[in-house]
Formats: C-alpha cells, sequence, structure tokens
C-alpha cells in the first residue's frame, strides 16, 4: 500500500511541470487562433518562427511575411477571418517539439475577396525556443463534403 502511495506521489511530482508546459503551448495555440480572427499580425508575428512557413488547403505557400502582410491588409485586400472553431485536438509532445492535429471549421474572406468556409484537418508544428513556444509550420486540407 505504501509503495502504491508514493508511485502515484511521484508521478503527481513529475508530471506537474509538464501539464504547466502544456497548458502554456495551449494558450499559445489558442493565440494563433484569436490573433488570426481579430486580425492581430503583430500579435501573431511573436509567435511565429522567422522561417514559419504555412501551407493552404489549395498547396499555395506562404511565409510569415508574406502571411502577416496579407493579414495586415484585412478589409482591404487582404485576408478577414470571421469563424475559427477547433475539433479533437490531440497534443503530441516530444521534448522540446510538438505536433497538434486536429479539425477546423472556419470562415472569411480571402485575399481575393472570395469568401470562403469549410472543415479542414491542421497540424501545427511547435519549438519550446528560449523557454517560449514558437510555431515552425501550419498545414491544413479540406475535408471534402460527403
Amino acid at each position: 500500500m505504501q509503495r502504491a502511495v508514493l508511485w502515484c506521489l511521484l508521478l503527481c511530482l513529475c508530471a506537474g511541470p509538464l501539464a504547466a508546459q502544456d497548458a502554456a503551448l495551449m494558450a499559445r495555440d489558442s493565440a494563433w487562433n484569436q490573433l488570426r480572427l481579430s486580425g492581430d499580425a503583430a500579435g501573431l508575428e511573436a509567435l511565429l518562427a522567422a522561417d514559419w512557413v504555412l501551407t493552404h488547403s489549395d498547396g499555395r505557400q506562404q511565409d510569415r511575411r508574406a502571411y502577416l502582410d496579407e493579414l495586415r491588409r484585412g478589409a482591404g485586400g487582404g485576408r478577414v477571418n470571421t469563424v475559427i472553431r477547433n475539433e479533437d485536438v490531440v497534443v503530441r509532445q516530444h521534448g522540446d517539439v510538438a505536433v497538434i492535429t486536429g479539425t477546423s471549421v472556419q470562415a472569411g474572406t480571402g485575399a481575393d475577396g472570395q469568401p470562403f468556409s469549410g472543415r479542414f484537418r491542421f497540424t501545427r508544428t511547435w519549438l519550446r525556443h528560449e523557454g517560449a513556444w514558437v510555431m515552425l509550420a501550419s498545414h491544413s486540407s479540406r475535408i471534402a463534403v460527403p
């Protein structure tokens, strides 16, 4: 009995720092969505690695500068997000690297002025760098409507 209690205590003590770090990672991932909804390019800049790349659901890629510039233009010829809601989110952390996957329901207006909406599978790769999580890459694939 005492041995089981000691093991349980040891597991709880070891899990504490991991749970705190996971919370920090999830806060950064949540901020990614909130900052895109509000069009806060400056806020997003702090989340993204200098060599960050986004692969859109149509296969098009954007680097950090191009994406943030598009977001800054907003309704004046840029991207405007009106809905971003994640479902089925799974976090896999391996030391200082984490991969977050899930489904995202999104809507808005693209840089081409055309409305978009749909359900997308996403994969985001994060790196803990100098004590903070930064996103290295994001990829989305449109889920076909049956």
